[in-house]
């Protein structure tokens, strides 16, 4: 799992928006669309011929 629920607990606190828990199901989602997003970025800097994953690939 590449997501930490203590660091979206925190994000949650500081975001003080009186939602204070984390579902199972949302991390896993949460960790799938990750993923999902690495995938891409991968892919973009390899089809601009670059080995390295930067922000603007996201």
């Amino acid at each position: 799992m590449l997501v930490v629920r203590v660091q979206v607990k925190e994000i949650l606190k500081e975001a003080g928006l009186g939602v204070d828990n984390i579902s199972s199901d949302f991390l896993e989602r949460l960790d799938e669309e990750v993923k999902a997003m690495i995938i891409r970025s991968v892919n973009r800097a390899k089809e601009n011929s670059r080995r390295t994953v930067m922000a603007r690939d996201l």
